[in-house]
């Protein structure tokens, strides 16, 4: 067993390798400059964001699109996942993670178009829409529509379920001292209610709890940024001086070169937003919206809100702490340096950690159920949701290291065929954007759902 877990953390190293990291960097740098810098709508987009719109074909409002895609997205990797960064980058890291969710908002956007373009109305009135139906009705190839719903399927399970459960009931044993079966429970219990009602009751969730998270850790981020205002200035200019010059041994420090804050801070950006993977716009096919673009324009907000704010955020906590110094690594720093504000620091955290944590759960139950139905037809949602409540309590109870690995396996694999599409049907992207966005057209209608996946 041992050797399978080593094999199988070797595979999550290779995968996550320098190879698809620069196809993933590689697509947001082309995309970006494809689409004009897509950037710069992003005023607008955030304006189309909190509009609760009811327009046009879909399930659930943009809105509520918006928040179940960042409830799957803001989870640990925007708290222990900066201070990974940190500790092997060193403060360089936090300037390219920002960077790179910069960049990644041009992939988020035209991973929306697309899926919204070739979504389809289900047998049961349903919108269904991802990559999958991109790779099949937008390329003609199912057979890699295939084997994306089936890498979706397993890291749901593992990234979006069990290792989010078994983080969840080991911190409330560790400050609480709960047992983590009781925990498990009362976990499970929450997920049914809401889950079984599907994506309306997920996203009715989610529009509530993703606002009250966001708000409520980026306000006790600045909240302890205030009670040390006076290193601010030395931290800020340390993390862009450090990006470009690497980080001296300090401390228990062991130092880390510019090659290296690259590398970290890309690669925990990167898994971090999510862009390129393919798992958002799974969400984006089910918003009430006009055409592909006022949806993408929505969806791309996603990513400034992970990376460019909320990890942020967390890494000039982390680094203005000063704790990184001390050789600390991942969840230790972090608890660490928000323990240096006393009781605000850690009550910060553990809520912080807790709703990041329940809403990954609630978002990525989606986006397997989809997967599935993909693959499997209609008849294997219900059976589904109830696989996926057991699936939280077991994973409560259970040390879970190999399930890590392999769903971060999955999970980087996920970007193969999704950045294929994207690559490839750039065009249509382009075209979609000169049609609705760059003509001013984003209130024209856009033809039904079924009439766009035929095209």
């Amino acid at each position: 067993m041992q050797e399978f877990e080593k094999f199988v953390g070797q595979l999550s190293d290779f995968v996550w390798g320098p190879p698809l990291l620069i196809l993933l960097l590689g697509t947001h740098i082309f995309l970006t400059f494809r689409l004009r810098f897509i950037q710069r709508y992003l005023g607008k987009a955030v304006k189309l964001s909190v509009q609760r719109s009811h327009e046009g074909q879909g399930d659930v409002s943009q809105f509520g699109a918006l928040t179940t895609a960042l409830a799957a997205t803001i989870g640990t990797g925007n708290i222990v996942g900066v201070a990974t960064a940190i500790a092997a980058g060193g403060p360089g890291a936090v300037l390219w993670m920002w960077l790179t969710g910069v960049f990644g908002i041009a992939t988020k956007y035209s991973e929306a178009v697309l899926s919204v373009k070739y979504r389809i109305k289900t047998e049961r009135g349903r919108m269904a829409g991802g990559p999958m139906y991109v790779l099949e009705r937008g390329m003609k190839q199912k057979w890699l529509g295939v084997i994306f719903a089936i890498l979706t399927t397993i890291s749901a399970f593992g990234i979006g379920n069990m290792v989010q459960a078994n983080s969840i009931s080991s911190m409330v044993n560790e400050t609480f001292h709960i047992a983590p079966w009781i925990t498990g429970v009362l976990m499970a219990v929450l997920t049914a209610f809401v889950i079984l009602g599907g994506i309306k009751s997920i996203a009715k969730v989610c529009e509530f709890l993703v606002p009250f998270m966001a708000i409520f850790y980026v306000g006790g981020c600045i909240i302890l940024l205030i009670m040390n205002a006076s290193g601010i200035p030395a931290t800020i200019q340390l993390i862009v001086q450090s990006a470009f010059t690497g980080h001296a041994m300090i401390g228990g420090f062991a130092g880390a070169t510019m090659k290296e804050a690259i590398r970290y801070g890309v690669a925990r950006g990167l898994f971090s937003n999510e862009s390129g993977l393919g798992s958002a716009p799974i969400v984006a096919a089910a918003a009430q919206t006009k055409n592909p673009v006022r949806q993408a324009l929505v969806s791309s907000t996603a990513t400034f809100w992970d990376t460019v704010v909320v990890c942020a955020m967390t890494g000039l906590v982390l680094v203005n702490s000063g704790e990184w110094t001390k050789g600390l690594k991942g969840a230790a720093l972090t608890r660490t340096a928000f323990s240096d504000f006393h009781i605000v620091g850690p009550t910060i955290l553990t809520l912080g950690l807790l709703t990041f944590v329940f809403s990954t759960i609630l978002g990525w139950s989606y986006y397997g159920e989809k997967a599935a139905e993909y693959l499997l037809g209609t008849k294997v949602i219900r059976p589904y949701r109830w696989l996926w409540v057991i699936a939280v309590l077991v994973g409560s109870v259970l040390s879970l290291s190999t399930v890590w690995s392999l769903a971060d396996v999955t999970n980087g694999l996920m970007a193969i065929p999704n950045l294929i599409s994207l690559i490839a049907l750039n065009g249509v992207v382009v075209a979609e954007t000169r049609r609705y966005l760059w003509s001013n057209n984003l209130n024209e209608a856009a033809p039904l759902a079924t009439e766009l996946a035929d095209a």
